[in-house]
């Protein structure tokens, strides 16, 4: 089924607006998918914020023109699935992933920052942990110095409190024992002189 001038028109901007608030891009060849492995992909490329469309090689082609994705337009031919995601890597997560699981799902590359990926440099890039693992990675490298501080600290205190624990009962006993001398009295502080 073909499309006519306007639906052709209304999909070339879509595109363009799913590519300028795309940071990735990652085009695979789904030749002999089923139905039902597909709409898995996409239950799981929507619950992870990536839009996989099946589209017209030439419609994208016109979309992506001056866009970051421009330069993946050699790549661009058969039959592909674009996945185009905000996040930086969960595009490249969901179709390797998918495509571990499901070998009729062949990856074909991808446009990550305005350079083009191969097959490899999308599965490397799918290889690098999500936003959220990397803050949490980001705050434990912060909080272990400040963790081994502490850790020190409480050694510190804790070796101060054995020698004060020894110290103590000799303490109280001097305390308890009347006393029997006064203590001396301050001296007197000298007069200032006289003007």
């Amino acid at each position: 089924m073909s499309l006519n001038r306007s639906e052709k028109e209304a999909v070339i901007s879509e595109v363009t607006s799913l590519a300028a608030k795309a940071q990735t891009l990652v085009m695979a060849e789904y030749r002999g998918i089923t139905v039902a492995d597909m709409d898995q992909l996409r239950i799981t490329a929507r619950s992870n914020g990536v839009t996989l469309s099946v589209l017209k090689n030439t419609l994208v082609r016109r979309a992506v023109a001056g866009s970051a994705f421009e330069p993946a337009t050699e790549q661009m031919s058969g039959p592909l699935i674009y996945g185009f995601s905000e996040d930086a890597v969960a595009a490249a997560k969901v179709v390797a992933e998918f495509a571990k699981t499901n070998a009729k799902l062949v990856i074909r590359g991808g446009v990550y920052g305005g350079k083009v990926l191969d097959v490899e440099g999308v599965k490397q890039l799918a290889s690098i942990p999500s936003k959220e693992v990397l803050l949490a990675q980001l705050c434990g490298l912060l909080m272990s110095p400040m963790s081994r501080t502490a850790v020190v600290l409480s050694a510190l205190a804790a070796k101060k409190g054995e020698g004060a624990a020894e110290v103590a009962p000799a303490v109280e006993e001097a305390a308890a024992a009347p006393a029997t001398e006064e203590a001396p009295a301050a001296p007197e502080a000298p007069e200032a002189p006289a003007a």
